[in-house]
């Protein structure tokens, strides 16, 4: 079966009485980096969706910091091979038997994530806005999927061990659907500006955590296991399904503030949230890093298929209108 008829049999899984489309024209912020509260003070969060594993060890041997391997191998790891949800390349295989025996992290004991129990926290804390934005997400797909498992996103430090194989901070955030979990060191999202030149700010921030859902609401769909190995190319279904990621990240943007967690979304916010869908395009990537562009070996799309599927997402506010594996990209 292809992927797209993978996906048309996925239709029927969406609720669609439950399917509820968000106003374009959200309210606006005058003033360029100010976000007013994102978060209504009054939802309660959830920190049971959030496993931290940050400040643990991992193996024997050296210590490893944050930064270790650099930006040249997160950008080969992180945008171009393991948030796609799939097996990984070689080079990833690769530099993971490479750490085999390292230790991560300083020691020190993991964090609690117990002090997130509403809205107001997660104004005041990162951990806790990104457990918000976690609930928020797998709220939304629980009223969109019939049979939706919730997949818990797991922060970690250095490197740690996943279903996948050992996976590091350089590989930035991604899903694994050998156990169903998205993985982000949340240091990703400093470097999604400094080195990826993003804006930043709470969406931006968001977006990378409604990509990778997307992936696991491919997972539950199945439509991950029709890939197979075609993943390289501008109209490769390794990039459709990136794209499709894109725009379910879009189509929760859409629908945000009806999970009762979010309490506004501004056009400043998707500006942000579309800043970060360039900054990780493979033309915009390839460009800055290497000097030029080779189409062929796209795993994610470029800036502009990026930002475009988004706005279908959040213009539409249906999973539906995602169908990014019929006719050309």
């Amino acid at each position: 079966m292809s992927v797209t008829c993978a996906f048309d049999q996925a239709r029927s899984l969406f609720d669609a009485e439950e399917v509820r489309g968000s106003n374009p024209l959200a309210p606006t912020s005058d003033l360029r980096g100010y976000h007013p509260r994102v978060f209504r003070k009054r939802a309660r969060l959830d920190p049971t969706q959030i496993e931290d594993r940050r400040g643990r060890s991992l193996g024997r041997g050296v210590a490893v910091g944050g930064g270790g391997i650099g930006i040249i191998v997160a950008l080969l790891l992180v945008i171009l091979n393991l948030s796609g949800g799939g097996s990984g390349s070689t080079s990833v295989e690769e530099t993971l038997r490479d750490l085999e025996g390292v230790t991560v992290g300083s020691g020190s004991m993991p964090s609690d994530l117990s002090h997130c129990r509403t809205g107001a926290d997660a104004e005041k804390s990162e951990d806790c806005r990104i457990v918000a934005f976690v609930n928020s997400i797998q709220s939304y797909w629980q009223g969109q999927i019939r049979g939706y498992r919730e997949s818990p996103t797991v922060f970690f430090t250095g490197a740690t061990a996943t279903a996948c194989g050992r996976a590091t901070t350089e590989v930035g955030p991604f899903y694994c659907p050998a156990d169903a979990s998205v993985y982000i060191d949340l240091g990703f999202f400093q470097e999604l500006i400094d080195r990826f030149g993003a804006t930043g700010g709470p969406l931006a921030q968001a977006y990378v955590l409604a990509h990778e859902y997307g992936h696991h609401v491919q997972d539950l769909l199945g439509i991950l296991d029709r890939i197979g190995n075609d993943r390289e190319g501008p109209q490769s279904a390794g990039v459709r399904s990136e794209l499709q990621a894109d725009c379910f990240a879009g189509v929760w943007t859409a629908n945000a503030v009806e999970t009762g967690y979010i309490a506004r979304i501004t056009d400043q916010d998707i500006a942000d949230a579309l800043s970060a869908a360039a900054a990780v395009g493979d033309d915009r990537i390839q460009r800055e890093f290497q000097g030029h562009v080779n189409r062929e070996t796209w795993t994610h799309g470029s800036s502009a298929d990026r930002q475009q599927w988004f706005q279908t997402g959040y213009r539409s506010g249906d999973p539906r209108a995602c169908d990014t594996f019929r006719g050309s990209i």
